[in-house]
């Protein structure tokens, strides 16, 4: 029915799909291209934001592939500069002094140096209160983390320290509020939050979100987390991955989004550092070591860098191949070991059933 050449290719091609089944994990590995970050930290460069060029660039600096190119290096020695001079640093500090908010520590530094004691939340107060006896528009979040920071400055004392968290949360919401960067379910739960504080007189109902909030803002890039949020358990997500990635968090968010937030909490049993080396390779990274497993995906990627060395066209195929659906590779490996049956084995099933009649007459 078949010609041997046909046979022989259709075998082949069985051949072809039974090893991409067999090696889809290694493929989707084989497959990934590492993220180039250059282009995007120029973009933040030219954009002004030279301490998130920092942070995102200095991610990848920890891998040779970009801390041996010439670029990326330059490139990290300009910013450095920037950072570091004079005139920099000056400016910040005007910005966490004049405006509340500020990207860079020393800012951040300098915007706080008031709220952490009981004036900074005596002086917004009076703030909104002036604008409450004159007809103007008052910020309601403002009165209420002002009224939760006037509770938590009394709890410190009470309690040796253990509201600081609170404190620092209340801290990190009014300098988000000043940013524009603090998401409006998160506002309308702290004025909620505060009318339970002032009707039971604890901090029950704060605690949890204030408490996830300080640790978000611990990390650098955390007010840009947290504008990310989207409820209370999106919140402590963000939070949790903040303690186990620190600094990185912003960056690993950068790059992966919820699919960072999904594989980062898996560290414990992936690796915090596997889960960093799955970025590099971006959010198709991410998705394949939540896939196939920390084990499986650092072997195959010592691989890949290899692969890329021979060239884009092997890492092309490798691509084409691991995105070939599992049950088209079954068709094509069933249909080239089924043209080799001998069409006595498969014959009309009336014809076997006669032939079997026969023999027992």
């Amino acid at each position: 029915m078949f010609k041997l050449p046909l046979k022989l290719g259709l075998l082949l091609l069985a051949a072809i799909a039974a090893g991409v089944l067999w090696q889809k994990a290694e493929l989707s590995v084989l497959a990934l291209a590492r993220l180039d970050p250059v282009p995007e930290t120029r973009a933040l460069v030219e954009a002004g934001h030279y301490a998130e060029a920092a942070e995102y660039l200095g991610f990848f600096m920890e891998y040779d592939y970009v801390s041996q190119d010439p670029a990326a290096r330059a490139l990290h020695d300009d910013i450095q500069r920037v950072r570091s001079s004079a005139a920099y640093r000056a400016r910040k500090v005007r910005e966490g002094l004049f405006q509340g908010t500020s990207d860079e520590t020393i800012g951040q530094a300098t915007g706080i140096a008031a709220d952490l004691l009981v004036i900074g939340d005596l002086r917004d107060l009076s703030r909104e209160g002036i604008n409450w006896s004159q007809d103007r528009e008052v910020d309601e979040v403002i009165v209420a983390l002002s009224g939760i920071g006037l509770a938590a400055s009394a709890a410190q004392l009470a309690t040796a320290g253990a509201a600081t968290p609170i404190k620092g949360g209340v801290i990190a919401l009014k300098i988000a509020r000043k940013g524009d960067r603090l998401p409006p379910w998160l506002g309308k739960a702290m004025i909620d939050g505060a009318a339970t504080v002032k009707r039971t007189g604890k901090l029950d109902a704060v605690s949890q979100p204030l408490g996830d909030v300080h640790t978000l803002a611990r990390v650098p890039g955390g007010l840009n987390l947290l504008s990310h949020t989207e409820d209370i358990a999106s919140l402590k997500r963000m939070a949790r991955l903040a303690k186990t990635f620190g600094k990185e968090t912003a960056t690993l968010y950068r790059i992966g989004g919820d699919v960072a937030l999904k594989t980062g909490a898996r560290a414990g049993e992936l690796g915090v550092e596997t889960v960093k080396l799955a970025a590099t390779y971006g959010r198709s990274g991410l998705k394949t070591l939540d896939r196939v497993g920390a084990t499986t995906f650092v072997k195959y990627a010592a691989r890949s860098t290899k692969v890329a060395y021979k060239g884009d066209i092997f890492q092309l195929i490798a691509r084409f191949l691991a995105q070939l659906p599992d049950w088209l590779l079954v068709l094509f490996t069933v249909t080239g070991a089924a043209v080799w049956v001998p069409r006595r084995w498969i014959g009309r099933p009336s014809n076997r059933l006669s032939l079997a009649s026969n023999r027992q007459d």
